[in-house]
């Protein structure tokens, strides 16, 4: 019998990102990312959301987006 598999991250005591929180302004534990800007000559610029922020802002991760 196959054994199920899970997503990885979800297994307990895995790890989670850690970094800054744009929306609270702030560090947290847990955070995605949001919104991807790319740019023409340059670096472009990355928001990322903790779990809060993106419950209370209705925010949808970048890679949980459907594609176009």
């Amino acid at each position: 019998m196959a054994e199920p598999i899970q997503p990885p991250g979800t297994e307990e005591g895995a790890r989670t990102a850690f970094g800054y929180c744009h929306w609270h302004q702030g560090h947290a534990e847990g955070i995605r990312l949001i919104d991807a800007i790319e740019q023409g000559s340059g670096s472009g610029i990355t928001h990322f959301a903790c779990a809060p922020c993106r419950t209370r802002y209705r925010l949808i991760p970048f890679a949980d987006r459907p594609q176009p």
